[in-house]
């Protein structure tokens, strides 16, 4: 039940993200927005491709690891109607955990960059999906199957949450209805998220709940006075693949081998993406304690 669901979802998805994509790049060239580059779209799609390669390999083994970890569960929770409401939530505070750290944590960051490294917001930077995070993505939900919900409906709920993600990268829904700004993550929030700027730096982690990032001190609005500018910090000006999912873990090896001594080594890695052990301190939010005090 929960894998021929798990694999309805993603057969009426794939076609309708293509319909999409090509509907808000023609309105974008109609309209002259610029909202698309051919390239980078071109990379975005790569990524996307080499990430379904990947994520199908470690999804079979995080299956066998979860049904291993089944074995072993709580609580018989079983496929009732308030399971899946259940997992929703347990689910997508799991996810805003996990995307929150890597932010915070450099070398989990390493894997997740490439996602914000292109400039343009549309559609197709959706599918700008990391190659490394498969590796162990599946970890952070391995506590899921443990507490007694079943392997196949946790892949089913994981499932729908990326297909709503991929809804939120768009300029064309700017505000929605205030209830649901403040329930739910909306584009207006996740175009924030994909912001450079000091202010949005690190912010609206959510994937279908942007509560979460309310509770946890890391919401930040939309503001008509800040345009998002989009990218990231230092953008690497390539459309190579292999470039934009590696560029930062061949950073921060340059920066573990330069630094002094095994401790500083170890800050490298564990640190979050902006520290030196003898530069400037770039963290996200030392950049925005920075820019309070000076208003």
């Amino acid at each position: 039940m929960g894998l021929s669901l798990d694999n309805i979802v993603l057969a009426y998805s794939i076609p309708i993200f293509a319909l999409l994509i090509i509907v808000e790049f023609a309105l974008s060239a109609y309209q002259k927005k610029d909202l698309y580059y051919l390239k980078d779209t071109a990379s975005s799609l790569a990524m996307g491709f080499g990430s379904l390669f990947f994520g199908a390999t470690m999804k079979f083994l995080a299956l066998l690891f979860y049904t291993f970890l089944y074995q072993y569960r709580i609580f018989e929770i079983g496929w009732q109607w308030w399971a899946w409401i259940l997992i929703f939530f347990a689910d997508d505070f799991t996810f805003y955990w996990h995307h929150r750290l890597s932010h915070e944590v450099r070398i989990l960051w390493a894997a997740h960059v490439n996602h914000h490294s292109s400039v343009k917001m549309n559609l197709g930077t959706a599918l700008r999906q990391s190659w490394a995070e498969q590796i162990y993505k599946y970890l952070w939900w391995s506590w899921l199957p443990l507490v007694g919900f079943n392997p196949l409906m946790i892949f089913t709920m994981q499932t729908i949450s990326l297909v709503y993600q991929f809804f939120q990268h768009t300029e064309y829904l700017r505000k929605l209805p205030k209830p649901i700004e403040w329930f739910f993550n909306t584009p207006s929030h996740h175009r924030v998220h994909h912001g450079s700027n000091i202010r949005y730096l690190d912010q609206n982690h959510a994937g279908i709940l942007i509560i979460w990032d309310r509770l946890f001190g890391s919401f930040q609005e939309e503001l008509d006075e800040e345009k998002v500018v989009y990218g990231i910090t230092s953008n690497i000006n390539s459309y190579n693949p292999f470039v934009i999912a590696s560029h930062e873990f061949v950073a921060l090896a340059k920066d573990v081998k330069n630094a002094p001594g095994l401790k500083n080594k170890i800050k490298y890695l564990f640190m979050p993406p902006g520290w030196s052990h003898n530069g400037p301190d770039l963290r996200a939010k030392t950049l925005r304690k920075q820019l309070h005090e000076s208003h």
